[in-house]
């Protein structure tokens, strides 16, 4: 017995030595191939006559994530970028002389309407400063197209398709499933255009439903097509009248439209940059190489202004990159209070809302912070119910035309399992000392007494939620209510109503916080600081490790002993995922 013990301990040794052996090599790898990465980014030098070649065919967040090295070494492609980076090296891109024009591809653009106009902005701005933009497609999306109508020149490709078809978004309805299959949601919202969860309750659209959609649809549409037409030279009622009758769809037909100026092949179009250089050799620079030729920051100045990137859903939980947990935000508005050579902070906003209290910790701390500095916000792709509930009381809020905002509502949903439970023969028995010592149960209806009790705290967040616009805004309680109840607003409504102050981006959002702060001279500074750990590292590489934290989680919740923390299901959350196609 004591020869196996030893002859195991000896497996299992070296089996952890050779592992521990493994990721020093590893490791060591990773240093000599990003140390060589790192130089031959450092040695990449911009000639003259360079062009700035945007391919955007790339998930789009509006702070990229942190490289990490194990990426870097492995010279694996990027998860995303970050519309901070795009911006940058278009506005290096005009300062830098060698820098003739830039070649755009925006065949499938993977971002929202509000940061994709954020970039034509800035195209758009680069283009006035006398250098050219080029585009070539094999394929156009809408939004694709949308951004790349901002070109002097538009290529495609001879078999090349265009998508011009006009906006739409689809929701799906679950209340003929629910009573089919015995599964459903008890639901409690305030707000007749609350409709996240109105799926739930019923199998077709309310009329208020398709009413905030319908208005929403057509504000930005009117924006995409007007921007398009001036661009392209093209009349607005033809316009539409292409995308009613699909009219555009082959590159031959955006030719005879307008819509484009020449069918050729990719290498012919990379001759006709050649002929507009007057030169033999294409000297192409990636946007990542421009970042890292031309440095922001400055250290003789000590002078800063603050971006807190809040992207995703509103946690109570640490918080990330991808997650506007309470912790890590709460810390770090806290420290940039501290912080005396942070003159400004610019809060961008990013997200659909979540849980009230995190909303509400985090309201209280910008609250402190703009006693002491400016606060401005710069809202993205969508900044709404809990994302507007934080941008509420800055000093300032900026918008894009096509941001979705507002969705100033509440609500609550509760899965229940009775139905399906009863038809399989599952039956959960209680013991209790009072009459709600329960709470909810998903095997049983929900009680008058609990729903009562969450319809009590639902109109308590509604109320202050209320309370909190009408304080930053300026408005009287009474006129809140008619620009809530849930309903949904463009970023050129919200302008209209109130709820924001001006139409502009991050850029306008930056400048705006240098004149509250009265400071011309300044670095800008990016958080929150993010740490990465040994694990969320390898995650991004080896999806199987991602995948088996998944499986933990999901393991979790559907344990015997799993409670259901119902209050937390209280949400200030946009009424639905909107893909706006």
């Amino acid at each position: 017995m004591g020869f196996f013990k030893r002859f195991l301990a000896s497996c299992l040794g070296a089996v952890v030595g050779l592992g521990f052996l493994f990721f020093i090599i590893l490791f060591g790898l990773i240093g000599i191939s990003s140390s060589s990465s790192i130089s031959n980014i450092e040695r990449t030098k911009i000639e003259e006559n360079s062009i700035l070649e945007l391919d955007l065919n790339i998930p789009i967040r509006d702070r990229g994530p942190k490289t990490n090295v194990l990426e870097l070494s492995l010279e694996i492609s990027p998860r995303a970028v970050g519309l901070n980076q795009i911006l940058g090296s278009i506005i290096k891109a005009k300062k830098d002389d060698k820098i003739k024009g830039i070649s755009l591809s925006s065949d499938f653009i993977n971002a929202g309407w509000a940061q994709t106009q954020e970039i034509r902005n800035a195209l758009k701005d680069f283009k006035n400063s006398g250098k050219f933009i080029y585009a070539y497609s094999n394929y156009f999306t809408q939004k694709g197209y949308y951004l790349a109508s901002i070109a002097d020149s538009i290529y495609m490709n001879p078999l090349g398709m265009i998508d011009f078809k006009g906006l739409s978004t689809e929701i799906l309805y679950y209340d003929k499933f629910q009573k089919k299959y015995g599964i459903k949601y008890e639901v409690i919202r305030k707000g007749e255009y609350k409709s996240a969860v109105e799926p739930y309750l019923q199998d077709k659209m309310s009329d208020e439903n398709r009413t905030q959609i319908k208005n929403l649809l057509f504000t930005i549409w009117e924006t995409i097509s007007s921007e398009i037409s001036e661009s392209r030279s093209l009349n607005l009622k033809e316009l539409n009248l292409i995308a009613d009758n699909l009219l555009v769809t082959t590159s031959k037909e955006a030719l005879d439209n307008k819509f484009i100026d020449k069918i050729i092949h990719e290498d012919d179009y990379r001759k006709s940059l050649l002929e507009i250089l007057d030169s033999d050799d294409l000297n192409l620079i990636d946007f990542k190489t421009m970042n890292s030729k031309i440095k922001d920051y400055d250290l003789k100045i000590k002078d800063k202004i603050a971006i807190i990137y809040a992207q995703g859903t509103i946690l109570y939980v640490e918080g990330n990159e991808t997650i506007i947990g309470e912790e890590l935000f709460r810390e770090t508005i806290d420290k940039l209070d501290e912080n005396e050579n942070v003159k400004a902070v610019v809060l961008r906003i990013d997200s659909p809302g979540g849980d009230p209290l995190t909303s509400d910790i985090l309201w209280n701390s910008i609250e402190k912070l703009k006693q002491n500095k400016p606060v401005v916000v710069s809202m993205g792709n969508i900044a709404a119910s809990g994302g507007y509930y934080i941008a509420c009381n800055a000093n300032k809020i900026l918008a894009n035309p096509m941001t979705i905002t507002g969705s100033i509502g509440v609500w609550g949903t509760l899965p229940n399992l009775e139905g399906i439970s009863s038809d399989i023969g599952i039956n959960a028995e209680q013991v209790n000392t009072h009459k709600n010592s329960m709470g909810y149960s998903v095997f049983e209806p929900i009680q008058s007494g609990y729903k009562n009790a969450m319809e009590r705290i639902i109109d308590e967040v509604y109320t202050l939620f209320k309370m909190r616009v009408s304080k930053g805004r300026s408005i009287s309680y009474n006129e809140v209510e008619k620009y809530a109840r849930g309903y949904v607003w463009s970023g050129r409504e919200a302008k209209e109503v109130g709820l924001i102050d001006e139409i502009g981006g991050l850029q306008d959002a930056i400048y705006e916080a240098s004149r509250l702060a009265e400071i011309e001279n300044y670095n800008i500074v990016e958080y929150p600081i993010i740490e990465e750990d040994f694990e969320s590292i390898f995650s991004e590489i080896l999806p199987s490790i991602q995948f088996f934290n998944d499986l933990k989680n999901i393991k979790d919740i559907t344990a015997p002993n799993y409670r259901s923390k119902s209050f937390e299901n209280i949400k200030t959350l946009i009424p639905y995922k909107l893909d706006i196609n």
